[in-house]
């Protein structure tokens, strides 16, 4: 079944499964297809999602809106494809003689229906107009086209096919005061691998060959198929507290362009996003974007952690674009932004995959779908927060006394702490007498810990006898292989005054008392 729209806003076009003939159908307007509701979206980011070698060999016409070569005036007639001629157009080929395509501009007066240029089929002679595209069997391929008629009511045919023989699908027959708008599928048949789309002029108001049928918007292949990536770098491991910029690609590897294409990524688990980093650098719309909603193409919802990017040509900040087919935009369109790495994911990988909804409009409602990146891993090294705490017995000391030293360490997390040690080297004016661990060994002025638990904590004592006079401060200094998050105490000191002996003046040296003559 064929369908014919009258043109009162953007097309949609039926999804016909046949190869047979199609027959004309009652009018339809084309906005009783327009529900492109968020709702949809939201069931779009639910459904499957294509990877890339999931979409169908890509198959599409060649310049289907005739917008080259530009017309300078209000028309012009240039060679076909066949002809080798810098001014010749892409893609189309005519049965015509003389191998001319006539080209309008709106300047005639007549609104193209698509973008700024449209053909007329009838230009010197009659004639058939076409392009044939490599195909695969059994592939189903869509269509779409816009027709209208010059002076009145002008008629053609449309013929897909063999080359040889293309069969006719169908007639369209429209007046000279709006575009109609037709859609419909094709099945390739068993054994053909070329396939010819073509209209044939059957008639023309006013009887002139050279006058009539307007020909704009047209499409023959494969339907919209978004291949979405994902890159984090730097590729890690990272550290935690440093920034991961990730950047997503979505090219389209259909036929068709892509409708209403939205990005979704979601701020990963144990990250913060990164205010102002979202930025679109490469494909329509290229810029930095602000964190707000409804100012341009991006926003970040704090509340949800979910970031938004509405892309392609046309993309506002209510509404999603056109992505074209990778034919037009080899490099579809990126996009960014960065986020934080917590102390929750400290040893651990950050895993993130985006998605891409979108809208496939060669049907009478706008199907949603959804294609999703690969997850992007990052690995984070662990971290610690190791502390130091020194204290002593004593304070004040005489020359000769003993001081106990105790040093306590704690590993607060998140992570086991590996290699750890410290520094506690005594002062000149102390003596090391022994030491006491719960764990590791003591040797010249270092504690060698190893590894520290996340959430354990070790003691070591140090007996020292004092044997100068002076003012000693001791420092105990603990480190390890990990990242420290707070490095502020990782130190103790604890300060000792070392005084004289005391003085006893009954005493002398050498002296013997209780000695009589």
């Amino acid at each position: 079944m064929m369908r014919h729209i009258r043109r009162m806003c953007y097309p949609v076009a039926a999804l016909v499964a046949a190869a047979v003939p199609l027959t004309l159908s009652g009018a339809i307007p084309a906005d009783a297809a327009s529900a492109r509701t968020e709702v949809a979206a939201t069931a779009a980011q639910r459904a499957a999602a294509p990877d890339p070698a999931s979409c169908p060999e890509q198959v599409a016409l060649v310049n289907g809106g005739f917008e080259k070569p530009v017309v300078a005036g209000t028309w012009a007639s240039f060679p076909d494809a066949s002809q080798n001629n810098p001014n010749a157009v892409p893609g189309w080929r005519t049965t015509a003689t003389d191998h001319m395509i006539e080209v309008w501009s709106p300047r005639m007066g007549v609104p193209a229906a698509e973008g700024a240029q449209f053909a007329e089929l009838n230009a010197n002679q009659v004639s058939t107009l076409y392009q044939d595209r490599p195909t695969t069997p059994g592939q189903k391929l869509y269509w779409r086209l816009s027709h209208r008629g010059r002076l009145g009511t002008d008629q053609m045919a449309l013929d897909i096919g063999a080359p040889s023989g293309p069969a006719q699908q169908g007639t369209m027959s429209d007046g000279n005061g709006k575009w109609g708008t037709y859609h419909g599928s094709y099945t390739v048949p068993a054994g053909q691998t070329t396939t010819r789309f073509a209209f044939r002029s059957i008639s023309a108001a006013g009887g002139n060959a050279s006058v009539g049928n307007f020909l704009d918007d047209i499409f023959f292949g494969t339907p919209a198929c978004v291949v979405v990536t994902k890159t984090a770098s730097p590729q890690g491991p990272v550290n935690v507290g440093a920034e991961i910029t990730y950047r997503l690609t979505a090219v389209n590897k259909g036929g068709d362009v892509a409708q209403n294409v939205r990005l979704t990524d979601k701020v990963p688990a144990g990250t913060t996003y990164v205010p102002g980093s979202l930025r679109v650098v490469g494909g329509p719309g290229s810029g930095a974007m602000t964190d707000q909603a409804g100012d341009d193409q991006a926003e970040f919802d704090a509340a949800t952690g979910v970031i938004s990017f509405r892309l392609g040509d046309g993309a506002t900040g209510t509404a999603g674009g056109r992505l074209a087919n990778d034919t037009t935009l080899p490099d579809g369109t990126t996009v960014e932004f960065r986020v934080k790495a917590g102390r929750s994911v400290a040893g651990k990988q950050v895993v993130n995959s985006g998605a891409v909804a979108y809208e496939n409009r060669l049907g009478p409602e706008p199907e949603p779908l959804t294609s999703t990146s690969g997850d992007a891993v990052t690995e984070v090294n662990p971290a610690v927060d190791l502390s130091v705490v020194k204290s002593a017995d004593k304070t004040e000391v005489t020359v000769g006394e003993t001081v106990t030293y105790r040093v306590t360490i704690a590993n607060a997390g998140p992570n086991d702490a590996t290699g750890v040690a410290v520094k506690d080297a005594l002062p000149a004016n102390l003596a090391f007498l022994s030491s006491t661990r719960s764990t590791g060994t003591y040797a010249n002025g270092t504690w060698t810990v190893g590894t520290l638990a996340s959430g354990a904590t070790a003691t070591l004592i140090i007996r020292a006898k004092a044997t100068a006079v002076g003012e000693t401060v001791n420092t105990a200094t603990v480190g390890g292989k990990e990242l420290d998050l707070d490095p502020s105490n990782d130190s103790d000191a604890v300060k000792v005054c070392v005084q004289r002996e005391p003085f006893c003046p009954y005493c002398t040296p050498g002296s013997k008392q209780g000695t009589e003559k």
